[in-house]
């Protein structure tokens, strides 16, 4: 009698191992960057966006335990200079 191996069943996400992070870590960025490539994958704008917002929950826990002297403001602040750079074409 040949085996039949039991079909996935699946949540929210299709890829077969979104590892879970621990929040105000890394590991959670992670987990959140590819639960967007699933969501992304999928095809599910709405799914995608939740999974940014995720996303950016994230990283304010990891600013706000690893550098608390340091806000999203900040970090929005420097995404626009280097914004900028990549418009202008150089870094002078």
């Amino acid at each position: 009698m040949a085996y039949e191996a039991e079909e996935p069943k699946y949540g929210y996400h299709i890829s077969r191992r979104i590892e879970k992070g621990e929040f105000g870590e890394i590991s959670k960025i992670q987990e959140e960057v590819s639960e967007l490539k699933d969501a992304s994958k999928q095809g599910c704008k709405i799914m995608a966006l939740m999974e940014a917002s995720d996303l950016y929950g994230a990283l304010r826990g990891y600013i706000r335990k690893y550098h608390p002297d340091i806000t999203m403001i900040d970090l929005e602040k420097m995404a626009d200079i280097t914004e900028r750079v990549f418009v202008n074409g150089h870094r002078n």
